[in-house]
């Protein structure tokens, strides 16, 4: 993936990784993570200097020295596809609320890139491949504007 595909514009995402490992990783000071093979979908907001380019250029690569949760899941998946919205209103807790009201998604850790609000999770998992058809219905349904979109299949 090129990060200059990527918009400078602040916004929201959901990275969406591959895992087929049944491996335990350790998440920092949240302990281990035995994931399962399938899909995890995490979503965060990047409205700080250098936008969406900034933050996804970060996710998108694995980290020697993490910051964020996310981080630790990189060093055993894969990224899949990323989805976004570009804007200055923080999407990511509807759109965590959309993922837990999405049919297939489940909530894998509590707090999992959540610890600065409210949400039960920013972490889903599906063992089926998730479209943005079905996410951007789950926020119809929950009122909201359908408004992500794909950033590019399978990078």
């Amino acid at each position: 993936m090129v990060n200059e595909e990527i918009s400078r514009e602040p916004g929201s995402y959901i990275v969406i990784l591959h895992s087929i490992t049944n491996e335990t990783v350790n998440i920092g000071a949240r302990g281990p993570l035995q994931l399962m093979p399938g899909f995890y979908l995490y979503t965060g907001s990047a409205l700080g200097p250098g936008g969406l380019r900034a933050r996804l250029g970060h996710h998108l690569s694995v980290s020697q020295r993490p910051r964020w949760h996310i981080d630790y899941l990189r060093w055993v998946t894969e990224v899949w596809e990323a989805w976004l919205y570009i804007g200055d209103d923080r999407k990511e807790h509807h759109w965590a609320n959309a993922l837990a009201n999405t049919p297939g998604l489940a909530p894998v850790v509590p707090g999992f890139g959540a610890s600065d609000c409210s949400c039960i999770t920013h972490l889903f998992h599906t063992q089926s491949e998730p479209t943005i058809a079905d996410f951007n219905r789950s926020l119809q349904h929950l009122g909201l504007a359908a408004n992500a979109f794909p950033l590019r299949k399978k990078m």
